[in-house]
């Protein structure tokens, strides 16, 4: 059994940024002009939005970032890979926001053995921002790591799938992948830190963390646990000049014939 150690939070969470830039996290009264919060983000389409809106590229560079953040984020993401549909940038769009909730709270379970509060009303998300996404935290308040699958899983990712679901018909089990390597990805970074750090333990803390995690259904099955490759693909492949991710479950982009040998 792994046992967690107890620190303080501090105001800026400054331990987060030594582990890397998807780790850390700002903090404090959010800037003025910054956009609204992730559970505005997450919310539905105001009424009388078409749904087809999402693909007139003319009308989302119209709107601020804050009037409709996923579709915003979505249609930015497909200009900067020159995604050839929507699910497509909306896959890559949501394994990049979840990378950045998954490290924040496994970063802050392996270094002070707390969360922050990561409510979706207390979280500011900038849409237009480059990566890793930019997020600001209001305030900060402990939580007990017993918290974190409730907090990111629950509290952010089943919505963002939701929306995403509804919005660009992106299939539940590829969502639920880009979950799990974005997991898998945030306790390999922790594993490499820890290591570097001559601290294993806190490795072996992540490792643990993320064992819980993957049980739950949403998240269970959707690595290889042997390999830790996904069973679904995160759609990458189809971007111009796009190949397979290291842990795709495809050796090589579906549809191309494998190179000389």
């Amino acid at each position: 059994m792994v046992l967690l150690l107890f620190v303080d939070l501090d105001p800026q969470l400054a331990a987060l940024g030594a582990l890397g830039g998807f780790f850390a996290l700002r903090t404090g009264v959010p800037p003025h002009g910054l956009p609204r919060t992730l559970a505005h983000a997450y919310a539905a389409p105001r009424p009388g939005t078409p749904e087809d809106a999402d693909d007139d590229p003319t009308a989302l560079r119209r709107r601020a970032p804050h009037d409709d953040p996923v579709a915003f984020r979505v249609r930015k993401v497909a200009d900067g890979i020159g995604a050839p549909e929507p699910r497509v940038a909306a896959s890559v769009a949501q394994q990049g926001l979840a990378a950045r909730l998954w490290s924040i709270a496994l970063g802050s379970a392996v270094v002070y053995g707390r969360l922050p509060d990561l409510d979706p009303e207390l979280l500011h998300w900038d849409p237009d921002a480059g990566a890793p996404d930019d997020l600001w935290l209001a305030e900060v308040r402990a939580r007990p790591v017993a918290d974190l699958d409730a907090m990111v899983r629950a509290g952010h990712l089943v919505p963002l799938n939701a929306a995403l679901r509804s919005r660009y018909r992106v299939a539940p089990a590829l969502l639920w992948g880009n979950a799990g390597s974005a997991l898998a990805g945030a306790v390999r970074q922790l594993d490499r830190w820890a290591l570097a750090h001559g601290r294993p333990e806190a490795g072996e803390r992540a490792g643990t963390l993320a064992a819980g995690l993957f049980a739950h259904p949403d998240l269970a099955g959707t690595l290889d646990p042997r390999t830790l490759r996904r069973r679904s693909c995160c759609l990458y492949y189809r971007v111009p000049g796009g190949g397979v991710c290291g842990d795709c479950c495809f050796d090589r982009p579906p549809g191309r014939a494998p190179g000389p040998s």
